[in-house]
């Protein structure tokens, strides 16, 4: 572990192969695709919880979030920027449903330099930070489902180049996903992370207008 200011930063070949660890032990002990993302889900939950804890106890002027838009903007910068280094490239709302948002990262770390095969259906390798944004919003009290899914691009929209998306591709160990090659031109889909809040979040928030 390195540091760039006071912040402790992870290398990121250390993270990739402590992620195709992950990836592959979980892979070993279910019997679906689906069922694998829950594990993983479950994973990043737990660390999603003490990533809070973490962040409130480092931020003495800290005040707990009791707004919706607040705590989703506290997750969408502050928390990822303590993670990956960046703030999320967006957070919108849903047009059709009010309990849903998204945010939005074009180089997500866990799925950034990695390629899904066929065989492996609709996987998402970046439900591990579901599960992370998940843990974040029920620790602070806003209950939600997050689910992980990687969307195409649009004609006309770029991913911004980000110190993530030029750096140097890690080596990933016999992992379940295989490694993209840093050659290979940039990613034309985006990872977003589909957050449904439970109804009586949504009702409280109304309630205090």
């Amino acid at each position: 572990m390195s540091s760039s200011g006071n912040e402790p930063v992870v290398s990121l070949s250390a993270f990739s192969y402590l992620y195709s660890e992950m990836v592959q032990y979980h892979q070993n002990r279910v019997d679906s695709i689906s069922e694998l993302e829950r594990r993983l889900e479950a994973t990043g939950f737990g660390v999603g919880l003490r990533v809070l804890e973490l962040l409130t106890y480092r931020q003495r002027d800290y005040k707990r979030e009791t707004r919706l838009m607040n705590v989703l903007q506290f997750v969408s910068t502050v928390a990822w920027k303590a993670l990956f280094g960046k703030a999320a490239d967006s957070l919108e709302r849903s047009m059709d449903h009010a309990d849903e948002f998204m945010i939005v990262d074009y180089t997500p770390t866990t799925s950034h330099y990695l390629t899904v095969p066929t065989d492996f259906g609709g996987l998402s390798a970046d439900a591990y930070i579901s599960g992370i944004v998940a843990g974040l919003l029920d620790g602070a009290g806003f209950s939600a489902r997050v689910t992980a899914h990687t969307v195409a691009l649009e004609e006309g929209e770029t991913a911004p180049v980000t110190a993530a998306s030029t750096a140097t591709s890690p080596t990933f160990h016999a992992m379940a996903v295989g490694a993209r090659n840093p050659m290979l031109p940039p990613r034309k889909d985006k990872a977003v992370f589909l957050v449904k809040f439970d109804p009586t979040v949504l009702s409280r928030d109304a309630n205090m207008n």
